[in-house]
């Protein structure tokens, strides 16, 4: 859940790779890579997600330590 709407922005983004790794970003930055099982399942709640910022939430997830609100802005 987006309780200070920070997910209105979206700051995350995500690039499929050949070998399908799955690179995600925030504000541009890479954060994660993901390759395996792992790259699969997010792919599937990606494709699942009824919209954007159901997107941002799978990412800001995914991250870590972005749900907690201690990312910094550069």
């Amino acid at each position: 859940m987006d309780k200070r709407n920070r997910l209105d922005e979206n700051p995350f983004s995500y690039q499929l790779n050949k070998n399908e790794s799955v690179f995600i970003y925030h504000q541009g930055r890479q954060v994660k890579i993901l390759k395996g099982k792992e790259a699969k399942k997010f792919i599937d709640h990606i494709n699942n997600a009824h919209d954007e910022k159901a997107e941002q939430l799978i990412m800001a997830k995914i991250t870590g330590n972005f749900k907690r609100g201690n990312e910094r802005n550069h």
